[in-house]
């Protein structure tokens, strides 16, 4: 066992490799923790006492162990509905995503398509300048599709990112010689596009599916400018309204006692509800691993 050790790649490298490594190793583990570390403590602050959370004992373990913030957040039973809502805006929006993203960032990798130049660099321009906010609210105000799912749907169809990204894919994994082929066999571009490209494109599909699903998820700001019925809204803004609502309560109370133990309650109810509104995206990420990494590398790297 010492032996195999001693003859690892570890020992076989110089010594400038080896110091390498392990900056790399610690860079690594650094990285880690500030990532998921803030996201352990906010699923363990969510089942500990307030107490032990306002005095710093709550690091690695839960402590003093309770649930009122997970009663406080689902007894309200806006709560389903919200997720109802999300999932439907979710699902339909990264539909109407790929099916739109995809067939445009093929046709733009093609270099027999005209204009395709002039309209890249047009759709790159997006990326930098818009109109804002307000005259985005005017066209979907004129469009009347205020208090409509679409009004979160079809300003964010294309991401220029994204397209980008599913662009040099498209360049750099399909060869020109599969098209050829299938000319020659008689098919068209559309037979081309279903036929081969989208079999081909697994992986690059499934990345813009939690791309896309992820952005619809996470999105409260669109609803609250645009949802006005409290049954159209989305998890993201009943969380946030069921917060404010413990918040404002806790503050509103007369009794010192009853306000500080609203306050923790309040407390609780937040990071119960972070933890909530990750839950659906930490149980898809796995799904989709195996094609993330080769995804965007093949689509960002190259092209």
């Amino acid at each position: 066992m010492i032996t195999k050790f001693k003859n690892s790649n570890f020992y076989q490298q110089s010594m400038e490799e080896k110091i390498f490594d392990i900056i790399k190793g610690f860079m690594i583990a650094v990285i880690i923790v500030l990532v998921v570390y803030p996201l352990y403590f906010c699923l363990i602050a969510s089942f500990s006492s307030p107490n032990e959370i306002y005095n710093g004992n709550v690091i690695l373990m839960p402590k003093g162990i309770t649930f009122e913030g997970y009663l406080g957040i689902f007894k309200n039973k806006e709560i389903w509905l919200g997720y109802k809502n999300s999932i439907l805006y979710t699902v339909t929006g990264t539909l109407c995503n790929i099916a739109v993203t995809i067939p445009l960032a093929f046709t733009l990798s093609r270099k027999e398509f005209p204009f395709s130049g002039l309209i890249m660099k047009l759709l790159v321009f997006t990326m930098y300048f818009s109109g804002g906010m307000i005259p985005l609210y005017f066209v979907i105000n004129k469009l009347g599709l205020i208090n409509s799912m679409w009004a979160l749907i079809l300003p964010s169809m294309v991401a220029t990112y994204n397209m980008i990204i599913a662009r040099a894919f498209f360049i750099s994994s399909i060869p020109n010689e599969l098209s050829e082929a299938t000319f020659i066999d008689g098919g068209g571009y559309l037979r081309f596009f279903f036929a081969i490209v989208l079999p081909l494109s697994k992986s690059l599909i499934s990345v813009m599916v939690l791309f896309y699903a992820s952005i619809h998820w996470n999105d409260y700001f669109n609803a609250l400018m645009y949802i006005r019925d409290a049954d159209k809204a989305p998890l993201q803004l009943i969380l946030r309204q069921i917060l404010v609502q413990s918040q404002s309560a806790a503050s509103d109370s007369t009794d010192v006692v009853a306000m500080l133990e609203k306050q923790k309650i309040a407390e609780l109810i937040k990071y119960g509800a972070i933890i909530i509104s990750s839950v659906p995206m930490l149980i898809a990420y796995p799904f989709v691993q195996k094609y993330f990494v080769k995804g965007v590398m093949v689509g960002a790297v190259k092209g």
